[in-house]
Parts: structure tokens; sequence; C-alpha cells
């Protein structure tokens, strides 16, 4: 559906070449919502401007539906943008319109009549849950509803992709949630190909299939959401990761410990097996679990226990071992 071949983004900054987007391939299927993470700087945004040509590529290829957009003439190339819709941060609604005519703006350009506009602008009202919110005026909404208008807005020329630039960084977690709950409906019902460009790895955690991460304009990891997740390889993915899949323990806490620190990660079903304790009642050493979290990721779950054990070295060792043979990654923190 979108592949990017060798991207790269350069500008002129005060006489100097600075490089925004690095030579960056990637490949996103059709059907998909795919994550593209980074902080602030990586070049996560001026990647997703390439990818509708909002932003012209330096070099490099870029292909919806095997179509590289770069070589078309600029009238085709204004044809082919109608079949990807773009949401923003910001919400670009224009404050003198009401929702119904800020939906409808992008039918007019389209070259719909009235009544064919009417029409799309309710279906899409009703899908975005704004069919009461028609004839109120964007001062009139909070940020979420502010965003579903933009959502309706960019599905109105029936698009084959949905560009998501920071969609929820303005909005509070609740109003995240209910978004993103509506980006995956569109999904599903539609069939739309979503990107969604983002430095909240909560965000990636709840809907994307596959997720890139990018630092200094180069994709540095790339994968399945749940593989990301569970076995990082960089470590600004990890760094990414822990934000979610907090494990870090006071300091107080640790002085207080005497026995063997370990780390356990648990993926999949394993997560809701009984290791542990077959464990402990395996071999005589106490466990004390001092952490524990257990998260969902596209309805996988992935566990993570920071646990103390004590008793004889030997038979810590043992049971470490025990557990190494059935957990995915065992880690000792600290020996005791």
């Amino acid at each position: 559906m979108i592949e990017l071949r060798n991207v790269e983004k350069v500008y002129k900054v005060k006489k100097k070449l600075v490089t925004g987007v690095d030579q960056v391939n990637l490949h996103i299927d059709s059907g998909e919502i795919y994550g593209i993470v980074g902080y602030s700087g990586a070049g996560k945004s001026t990647l997703l401007r390439c990818m509708n040509i909002l932003e012209r590529p330096t070099a490099g290829e870029v292909l919806i539906d095997d179509v590289d957009l770069l070589k078309l003439p600029a009238k085709e190339l204004r044809k082919a943008r109608q079949s990807i819709g773009m949401i923003f941060q910001g919400f670009h609604l224009v404050s003198s319109k009401t929702v119904a005519e800020n939906v409808a703006f992008a039918l007019k350009a389209a070259g719909l009549g009235k009544a064919e506009q009417q029409k799309r602008v309710e279906e899409l009202l009703e899908l975005v849950g704004l069919a009461d919110k028609a004839d109120n005026y964007p001062s009139q909404l909070s940020g979420g509803q502010k965003q579903r208008v933009s959502i309706a807005r960019a599905l109105a020329n029936n698009p084959k992709v949905l560009l998501c630039d920071e969609a929820t960084s303005a909005l509070d977690p609740s109003t995240t949630k209910s978004i993103l709950r509506l980006l995956k409906k569109i999904n599903e019902e539609l069939g739309i190909t979503i990107v969604i460009i983002t430095h909240e790895m909560e965000v990636v955690k709840e809907i994307c299939h596959r997720c890139a991460v990018m630092q200094n304009g180069k994709v540095v990891e790339e994968g399945e959401v749940f593989d990301i997740f569970s076995n990082p390889k960089e470590e600004l993915t990890k760094d990414f990761i822990q934000t979610v899949l907090q494990f870090t323990l006071p300091e107080k806490l640790l002085e207080d410990c005497k026995g063997t620190l370990v780390k356990l990660q648990f993926r999949g079903d394993l997560a809701k097996e009984a290791v542990v304790s077959d464990m402990l009642q395996a071999y005589p050493v106490s466990g004390n679990i001092l952490h524990g979290k257990v998260e969902y990721i596209r309805d996988m779950p992935l566990g993570v226990f920071i646990m103390e054990l004590t008793g004889e070295k030997e038979q810590v060792e043992e049971a470490i071992a025990y557990l190494e043979e059935r957990v995915q990654q065992v880690e000792v923190i600290r020996y005791g």
C-alpha cells in the first residue's frame, strides 16, 4: 500500500544543510495501523508529510498502490492526494464555518453537488458521533469533538490512507482513548490504512499493528508492536517502552531487600500461567513479588514482574535456572 524507498529530506538552514529524514525505507501494508514514534526533532512528522508530498523529498521514492507520487504531474498529484486524508494536532478547522460546513469543504473541492455533499456530511458526522453538532461552530466544541470533525473532514472523499500527525497530543487521556477507539473503528469498518505519528508509546500500544522508532531522521527499529514491546533492541526503544511498562523500584525498597532480585518477563499465554508459584513449590526458597504488571497489546498479554528470592545460594540459583527454562526473559538485577 505505502512504500518508502531511500526517502531523504534535506533542508538548507542558514547556509547549512540539515537532514530531516535520512534514507528511510518502510513498507506499510494495506489495512494496517502503523505507528511512527520518536521524540521531538526525530523527523517523524517530516516523514509523514513526505508520504503525501506536502514535503517534497530531496531523494527517494514514495509509492502509494505502486504509483510513485514524485513522478506524477501536478494535476495528477492533486487527484492522488484525494485518496490520502490527513488530520493534525491543531485540528485546522475554519472558525467561521459550522461543523457541517467544515466537513463539506473537502467535498466542494472535489466537485460534489449540494445534495451529495449534504448526504455525505450526514453520514460522516454519524460515523464520528457528532450527528447532533452539525450546526455548531468550532468554538462551541471540546478538543475531542474538534478532532472528530477533523477526522470526518479527512474521510470526506473516501481516502484509502489516513495520516495522523500527533492527532491526540493536545487531548487529555480519556479523550485520547475515545479518539483512538474511533480510529480503530474506522480502520476495521472501512479498511482504511492508518499511519499515526506520536511520541506516546501508549498510543502505539493501544491500536497499532506495527511500528517504527525514529531518531535523528533514521528508523532505528521496526517490527510488530508486541515484539517491539516484549523484546526491544535499541536503548531508545527501551526508553519508550519504559513509559508504558514502568518497573523502576524506589531506592529505599532496594536498600531494604537482602535477597536476590530477579526481573521476569512473560509473553502470551505464559503471562496467565502459575510459573512463579510452581517454582516456589519446587524449590526451598522464599519469593516476594515487589512489582508486577500485565499489559494487553492487541489482546495479547505481556507481564513484567520483579521479585526477591531468598534462601541458600545453590537453591536460589536452581530456582532461577528453572525460571529461565520457562520464561522468555529472566534478568538478575542484583544477587543477594
